[in-house]
C-alpha cells in the first residue's frame, strides 16, 4: 500500500501532502536586505506558478547556528519578521523562518505560516513544546545526529501540544568528519509516521565547517538529490535559491541558482507524478 501523508493547510490557497504535487520551500539561506529577498520571491513564485508547484518562501532572520562568530547572521527577528510579513502580503504566498529559542516563537507566530526548528534543535523539548502550542504548521528538520527511526518522539512531542500540523524533513546524516550523507531509506520510514515528508537537497550536500569559517558543499549534486528523494515519496523539496549563489552571504556552496530553477522543478513534477501513479 502507498504511504500517504495527511494533507496539511499552510494558507489559504495552499495545502500539502496526501496525493497533491510536491510542494516547494525556497528561498535564501539567510535574509539578506528587504529589496533582495522581496526579488527572490517575487521571482520564485513566477516559476512555481508556471509549472504549477506550491510554494513555500523561507528564509532565516537570524542564523544562531553559523560557523564563525564573524559571519553574517540576518537582520534580526524584529526587522526579519517585517520583510517576511511584507512578502506574504504583497505577493500572497506563504513564509517560513526558523526559530532558536522559546522567546522568539510567539512574535515569530505572528507573521510565519510555518514555524521551522533546525536540525540541531529538533530535540529540544521546550523548542518544539512552545512552536507547537502555537497550532501553527511546522517544519522539523531531522538532525544529523539522529536516525529516521528516532523522529517519533519528536513527533510526539509536537502531538502532545495537539498540533498535528507536522512537517519533517530530511537533511543528511554526519559521515565522518565534515560530510553528510542523504539515506533514501529515512523518506519511507518517516513517512510512516503519517506526515508529509520533505527533501533538504540543499543541506544534504553541505561540508559543515569545510572551508573554515564557513560551511563548504557540492551543488552541483543537488538536482540528485531532490530527485533521489521525490522518487522515494518526499512531499516537498527544500531548496537555498539565490540569483548569485557565489555571493550569498550564507550556504554559498549549497544554493542552487535562480536561473537553473524552472527545469529542475519541471523534471521533478514529471518524477512526482509516476510516484503517485504507481502508488508509491
Amino acid at each position: 500500500m502507498p504511504i500517504v501523508a495527511k494533507e496539511i493547510k499552510v494558507s489559504k490557497e495552499i495545502a500539502i501532502g496526501g496525493f497533491r504535487n510536491f510542494f516547494l520551500i525556497g528561498g535564501p539561506c539567510v535574509i539578506e536586505g528587504e529589496e533582495h529577498a522581496l526579488m527572490l520571491a517575487t521571482e520564485i513564485k513566477k516559476i512555481c506558478d508556471e509549472v504549477k508547484v506550491p510554494f513555500i518562501f523561507k528564509a532565516s532572520f537570524d542564523k544562531a547556528n553559523r560557523s564563525s562568530v564573524h559571519s553574517y547572521r540576518g537582520p534580526g527577528l524584529k526587522a526579519g519578521l517585517q520583510i517576511l510579513k511584507q512578502i506574504k502580503q504583497d505577493l500572497f504566498i506563504p513564509v517560513l523562518s526558523d526559530v532558536h529559542e522559546t522567546w522568539q516563537v510567539e512574535k515569530a507566530a505572528e507573521v510565519l505560516n510555518v514555524i521551522q526548528i533546525p536540525a540541531f534543535l529538533c530535540r529540544q523539548t521546550d523548542l518544539l513544546l512552545e512552536a507547537a502550542k502555537t497550532g501553527r504548521p511546522m517544519n522539523i528538520k531531522k538532525g544529523q545526529f539522529l536516525s529516521p527511526y528516532d523522529m517519533h518522539n519528536v513527533v510526539d512531542k509536537v502531538l502532545s501540544q495537539g498540533n498535528e500540523n507536522i512537517i519533517l524533513t530530511e537533511r543528511g546524516a554526519s559521515f565522518g568528519y565534515q560530510n553528510l550523507v542523504f539515506d533514501v531509506r529515512s523518506i519511507p520510514v518517516m513517512k510512516k509516521l503519517g506526515f508529509p515528508v520533505c527533501i533538504d537537497a540543499s543541506h544534504s550536500v553541505q561540508k559543515p565547517g569545510a572551508s573554515g569559517e564557513v560551511s563548504g558543499g557540492d551543488a552541483e549534486f543537488i538536482p540528485h538529490i531532490a530527485a533521489a528523494g521525490v522518487s522515494a515519496g518526499a512531499d516537498g523539496v527544500f531548496l537555498e535559491i539565490h540569483d548569485n549563489p557565489k555571493k550569498a552571504r550564507s550556504d554559498a556552496s549549497n544554493s542552487l541558482n535562480i536561473k537553473d530553477l524552472k527545469d529542475f522543478l519541471e523534471l521533478l513534477r514529471r518524477i512526482r507524478r509516476a510516484v503517485v501513479q504507481r502508488g508509491c
